[in-house]
């Protein structure tokens, strides 16, 4: 495996204050996880299948997508493009990184059109969708997968049920934003434990290539 872009660290573009300055909170993060954000991308192999890769990491302020996240997932979604080889993205997130604002948002339009060109070149992309994995990554490059692997129980979706719930005005089903609710409605193709995760993406790999 050879990691890529590990020096990318988020700025403080709106001088975000909220129980503490957000250059604070990034620097607290960085010393306790030890990442400088909260994905790890770079190039490996699987089986002997070469694969750009992205893995997101929870513990980093929850895995949230601001714009060193969308900008090294735009860069791992370039290099398969470029390699002609296929792209895996392991997601968990608690969605887009409130402090960075718009610049966070705009990660989803970014991550998606390189997705488009991706798909329009048939180069394979496997996506899998760890416990939680929501919001604005959810809503992007997560959910764009050609297959989507999920892991048993896990919490998908945009918004909060109790949102939802709000919103709409109704009671929410049973299970609603599992991913055994999303495998039943056709969202997720397979579920799939973690200790099994090596060996059906691998699988996955050899058909789709």
């Amino acid at each position: 495996m050879q990691e890529y872009d590990s020096d990318l660290v988020s700025a403080d573009p709106l001088r975000f204050k909220d129980s503490k300055k957000y250059a604070d909170r990034i620097s607290d993060m960085r010393k306790k996880t030890q990442l400088n954000d909260a994905i790890i991308t770079g190039i490996g192999e699987i089986n002997g299948i070469r694969v750009s890769f992205g893995v997101m990491d929870f513990s980093f302020i929850g895995g949230s997508m601001g714009s060193v996240v969308g900008e090294k997932v735009a860069r791992v979604i370039e290099r398969s493009i470029d390699q002609r080889i296929p792209l895996v993205i392991v997601s968990c997130s608690g969605g887009a990184r409130m402090q960075e604002g718009i610049l966070s948002l705009m990660q989803m339009a970014k991550t998606s059109a390189l997705l488009a060109k991706l798909s329009a070149l048939k180069i394979p992309y496997i996506s899998v969708l760890t416990n939680p994995t929501t919001a604005g990554v959810m809503a992007s490059y997560a959910s764009l997968g050609d297959v989507i692997v999920a892991e048993p129980k896990a919490l998908l979706g945009f918004a909060g049920p109790r949102v939802i719930q709000q919103t709409i005005g109704q009671e929410l089903p049973e299970g609603f934003q599992s991913s055994e609710f999303f495998l039943e409605h056709g969202f997720v193709d397979i579920i799939v434990p973690r200790k099994e995760l090596r060996k059906t993406v691998s699988l996955l790999l050899e058909y789709l290539s």
